[in-house]
């Protein structure tokens, strides 16, 4: 038995040379894809193909939905998106991570043509995001930071200080002054946690 790797449903999973369909798969033009969202778990019988079959997780792992408020770290940007990983859907952790993007059209609700990522996020930010859509197993989960109450809350100057907000676009280091652009969140009461 080999650990189990978190997938999303109609994730392709292997070809059906390698491997046989179990539950929570199905078969179409020789590969095998799961079902539903899960984890991937792979059974070796008696020299045979070993057995694919997608299971949920025994306590239901909680999956970002679209709607859902997430909170997520940005891993890496560029001049299009930032890259993130989603930690916690509300204000429930995840047992696993989830990839998702924020694309540069998605950071703010106005003037859009104007953004520029990396005035809006660096890495390790931790950011508030809505999830818009749910990707593919390459794209991830699409976000979107364009309401008031979404973007970064918290983020460590360069001298490694949390930043302070001081505007809906800027935060400042306490300790050294210097202000640098982000997206700021107008964070609502009940996501702040400790």
């Amino acid at each position: 038995r080999q650990p189990l790797s978190p997938c999303v449903a109609g994730e392709r999973l292997c070809s059906t040379e390698e491997a046989a369909a179990g539950s929570g798969t199905y078969t179409r033009h020789g590969f095998i894809f799961s079902s539903l969202a899960g984890c991937l778990e792979r059974k070796n019988e008696d020299n045979e193909l070993p057995v694919v079959s997608v299971v949920r997780d025994s306590e239901s792992q909680l999956l970002p939905n679209v709607g859902a408020v997430v909170t997520c770290k940005v891993c890496s940007i560029n001049s299009r998106f930032a890259k993130v990983h989603i930690l916690y859907v509300g204000s429930t952790p995840l047992k696993s991570t989830f990839r998702g993007t924020i694309r540069r059209e998605d950071i703010r609700a106005t003037e859009k043509d104007k953004v520029e990522v990396y005035k809006s996020f660096r890495p390790s930010d931790i950011v508030l995001a809505k999830v818009i859509s749910l990707g593919d197993a390459q794209s991830n989960y699409l976000l979107s930071t364009a309401e008031n109450e979404l973007g970064v809350v918290v983020a460590r100057s360069e001298a490694g200080v949390q930043m302070v907000p001081i505007s809906w676009c800027e935060m400042q280091c306490p300790r050294t002054h210097t202000k640098e652009f982000r997206k700021v969140a107008r964070v609502q009461p009940q996501f702040l946690q400790t």
